[in-house]
């Protein structure tokens, strides 16, 4: 049988999107070349335009797959049959590990590390990159609102308004993991805004 022209034998198209986004995690979008995709991937050039596109629409569809776990993680982990300072402990839990984790060091966040310098100038990553942060914004106020309602969760701030702060947290979690804080130090940057918004800061000891 004739084999696709353009695409290797042992092609696997799960398996290539996971190689080039660790590589566009590494070292960016500017940073990584097509010969290290293609050594990421295991794929000459002619097969990855083969399989994905351009360089530009690779990228993009790792940014998609990283959203859709993203997406799913953060609904695992914000259960509505936790209480909320147990929910957010595990969502900041979970985040931290894949911030810390990367064959070559600590990489943060796949948006937040490479999609901020590409969305000054190229609109459809600034989209992509906006939409990535609101979905998130949206699945946490969605918990924090429920939280209102149940009267676990005391506040005059508004559910969306307060998520953008939490999710803000964990954006600096991200930059500091690339910047190589510790785990102990993310843990305890996470602790202290769970109990911020929690309103645990006052049951501390003084």
């Amino acid at each position: 049988m004739k084999r696709a022209r353009g695409r290797p034998r042992s092609y696997d198209p799960q398996r290539a999107l996971a190689q080039a986004r660790d590589a566009f995690w590494d070292t960016g979008y500017t940073g990584t070349s097509l010969d290290d995709l293609g050594s990421a991937t295991g794929m000459n050039r002619p097969s990855l335009y083969g399989a994905f596109g351009d360089k530009r629409a690779l990228y993009l569809e790792t940014l998609d797959r990283y959203r859709e776990m993203g997406r799913t993680a953060m609904k695992e982990e914000l259960s509505y049959e936790l209480p909320l300072a147990d929910a957010l402990r595990g969502m900041f839990a979970r985040a931290i590990s894949i911030y810390l984790a990367g064959k070559h060091g600590a990489r943060g966040c796949l948006l937040i590390g490479t999609a901020t310098t590409e969305a000054v100038r190229d609109a459809k990553i600034r989209a992509v990159f906006a939409a990535g942060l609101h979905e998130l914004d949206e699945i946490l106020a969605e918990r924090l609102h429920h939280a209102v309602d149940q009267g676990e969760l005391k506040t005059d701030i508004e559910p969306a308004t307060l998520a953008r702060v939490v999710c803000g947290i964990m954006n600096s979690l991200a930059l500091r993991a690339r910047a190589g804080d510790s785990r102990a130090t993310l843990e305890a940057t996470a602790e202290a805004g769970v109990r911020l918004v929690c309103g645990e800061v006052a049951k501390g000891k003084r």
